[in-house]
């Protein structure tokens, strides 16, 4: 269930001196009683892999985890990039489903090995509808290096597109060479990265991201299975997102799921597990635990008024301050009280021209003192430059003011 502000204290700060400001929302105590034992959550899983992390959707905040920010070998899960480069492509109309994709020598699944692989022929032309389900659900090789050399001539020149929509999404330790994850000391990423991709491909690209709830696909009359176990698993509602291996690392897995109670979504992320059957396991435990022990926490809705501030040389005295979209995060569950909101402001007074949606400041918040979540606060409304007497008056007053 999402909560709107209600009794959240609220404190500023300008040039390094703290004021409290309670705005348009009742005070209450700053200091709280420790929660009793039945608010108490157990310690998070702590799986026995090379890194891990859970992640809020919403806001993309690590929940919980540990080495996500390490190099690692990212195998097959490159293969989300390239799909979110497919999705990309397909939204700005560049390409289409429907559009006919030639077969290369490079592309031709016999000379892939026993990886992965849709089973593409040489001088075959396939459908970019079936090579990218190929992709995300058969995790084919072949077709990534087609739909590479389909989209940008070749796989090198694909991979500097991946690295630019990487840095777009912000992808902040990767680095990609190709298309299908297959081993390249200079191909690189990182556990954090892939939940990022992961988030970016359910939030930017949502009809792409529908093609990895499936479970099968059959082409050339043979049919492969997603290797993505969970879902299959009954007990939790995941809907992605994609699988890899490689003998250098080990098995990893990003996956996504969705309490159906309250809407909330978590990304896990598994990297160096032992086997398949390893990985679907801790994956599992995140996102159970997540879903049991964290809650939806909504603190302020966009264009909700959290307080004004005074504006000088403006046809207004005022500025109406708040946030250009809803305020969402996990928090663990009881623990709403012990949230705590601050915000710094960029200068004091604020000065006209101010135009809707400029960003004035920042608004950060708190759990038992540790920040976990910051978003812009922004001015709700514009305050144009005030006549010339107006101005006058408050450059006398601004001049007066300092010198004391």
């Amino acid at each position: 269930m999402k909560r709107i502000l209600g009794t959240l204290l609220i404190t500023g700060t300008i040039a390094g001196t703290a004021v409290a400001d309670p705005g348009t929302a009742a005070p209450q105590e700053s200091t709280l009683p420790p929660p009793s034992p039945a608010q108490k959550i157990p310690d998070p899983p702590h799986p026995d892999v090379r890194a891990y992390l859970l992640m809020d959707y919403t806001s993309g905040r690590v929940l919980f985890g540990e080495h996500y920010d390490e190099r690692i070998d990212p195998a097959s899960l490159t293969k989300m990039m390239t799909s979110y480069v497919i999705g990309q492509e397909l939204k700005l109309g560049r390409i289409h489903l429907d559009d006919k994709v030639s077969i290369s020598e490079n592309a031709w699944s016999k000379n892939l090995g026993d990886s992965s692989k849709m089973f593409l022929e040489i001088g075959k032309t396939v459908p970019v509808d079936l090579l990218n389900k190929g992709i995300i659900i058969q995790s084919g090789n072949d077709a990534c290096i087609a739909m590479a050399e389909h989209i940008a001539g070749s796989e090198s020149s694909f991979a500097s597109l991946m690295n630019e929509w990487g840095k777009r999404i912000g992808l902040r330790g990767s680095h990609f060479v190709n298309s299908h994850g297959l081993y390249n000391e200079q191909h690189y990423s990182t556990a954090y990265d892939m939940a990022v991709l992961g988030r970016a491909l359910i939030k930017d690209l949502p009809e792409e991201y529908k093609i990895y709830s499936q479970k099968e696909f059959t082409f050339n009359g043979i049919r492969q299975m997603n290797r993505n176990r969970l879902l299959w698993d009954t007990s939790i509602n995941v809907d992605g997102i994609k699988t890899g291996h490689i003998s250098q690392v080990g098995y990893n897995l990003v996956a996504s799921a969705v309490n159906s109670s309250n809407g909330m979504r978590l990304i896990s992320v598994i990297i160096g597990d032992v086997s398949e059957k390893s990985r679907a396991a801790n994956s599992l435990a995140l996102l159970r635990y997540g879903l049991r022990f964290y809650e939806p926490y909504t603190p302020l809705a966009k264009g909700q008024v959290l307080l004004k501030k005074e504006v000088r040389l403006g046809e207004l005295s005022e500025v109406p301050l708040g946030t250009l979209h809803d305020v969402s995060f996990a928090i663990p569950l009881e623990s709403e009280n012990r949230i705590k909101a601050t915000y710094v402001m960029k200068e004091s007074p604020l000065k006209a021209p101010i135009t809707k949606g400029q960003v004035l400041g920042t608004l950060s918040f708190s759990l038992d003192g540790k920040t976990i979540y910051e978003v812009p606060l922004v001015a709700l409304s514009d305050v144009a430059e005030g006549g010339f007497m107006s101005r006058m008056w408050d450059q006398m007053y601004m001049a007066v003011s300092g010198w004391f």
